[in-house]
């Protein structure tokens, strides 16, 4: 098993053997980055980014890796990470609750949707059949896997609401019956669906809004000063290394202003997702 504390040390160690040991570190910095389920060897690109930022800014850089939005949103709000690769749910919360500064947008699909899908042989035709039923989420903090199908489904109750740690597991719910319906974003579904030979799923709704890309994010912990060293170093770094672990340099941050109002309105009926059955309305909640 790939261990997350020795890549850190020799990430530590290759910094330490490029710089001089008359170069004094001004402090320390941590990236969060949020992957699904995934082994800690999709930390390594970042080795190249974490080697220039560390010289570029004098600084220690750690990196913090996130299985799931729960546990990034917990570190968002407690602002424990100088830095976070945030997909667009996360930014949005960040930005709003958090103060976090958009700086540069992450690679990917521009424009994602989000959809509820069901088996192909489900009689379910209509999201207001999902009524008494045992539906899949993604985790809190999911623009398209949590607050976007919570919007959609509002005014419905349901029998239960099921959190999946990763949007495969979603599918795999709905493989296996466990659930009736799942949430998940269309590009998720495209990938994931090829593991499952066996069933066929069918998007029974989809969402007409266009979600924007992730986003790097900076911290309000950062000293103004060093929020600007940062947005620099990132944005003067080879288009290479830029790639290898997913930004874009020298392109505009995405506008959430249109996610911030769904997460604000999402807000009131989050605190009883969690009930048996499951109530999605919370007044007053206007659409």
């Amino acid at each position: 098993m790939f261990s997350r504390r020795l890549f850190l040390l020799n990430l530590i160690l290759i910094f330490t053997a490029c710089n001089s040991p008359d170069t004094p570190m001004l402090g320390k910095l941590s990236i969060g980055i949020v992957s699904y389920g995934e082994s800690d060897r999709f930390i390594e690109p970042y080795s190249k980014l974490i080697e220039y930022l560390g010289a570029r800014l004098k600084m220690i850089i750690e990196l913090e890796p996130i299985y799931n939005e729960r546990r990034a949103l917990t570190l968002i709000k407690q602002s424990k990470l100088s830095i976070v690769f945030a997909p667009p749910g996360l930014a949005a919360i960040a930005i709003a609750e958090a103060q976090y500064i958009p700086v540069l947008p992450l690679e990917g699909v521009k424009k994602s949707r989000s959809v509820i899908v069901v088996k192909l042989e489900s009689p379910i035709q209509d999201l207001t059949e999902l009524a008494g039923k045992v539906i899949a989420l993604g985790q809190p903090g999911s623009a398209t896997g949590y607050y976007l199908p919570i919007y959609n489904l509002y005014g419905l109750t349901l029998a239960e609401v099921r959190f999946a740690p990763t949007p495969k597991q979603v599918l795999e719910w709905i493989a296996s019956e466990e659930v009736v319906a799942g949430a998940l974003s269309l590009e998720e579904l495209q990938r994931y669906r090829l593991d499952f030979s066996q069933t066929r799923f069918r998007i029974l709704y989809i969402d007409s809004h266009k979600i924007p890309s992730g986003s790097i994010l900076i911290g309000p912990t950062v000293e103004r000063n060093l929020q600007q060293e940062i947005h620099k170093a990132l944005e003067s770094a080879s288009s290479s290394m830029a790639a290898s672990v997913g930004y874009i340099p020298n392109a505009k941050a995405p506008d959430y202003d249109y996610l911030i109002d769904v997460v604000q309105k999402v807000r009131p009926i989050a605190e009883r997702i969690q009930e048996k059955p499951a109530p999605l309305y919370s007044l007053p909640f206007e659409l």
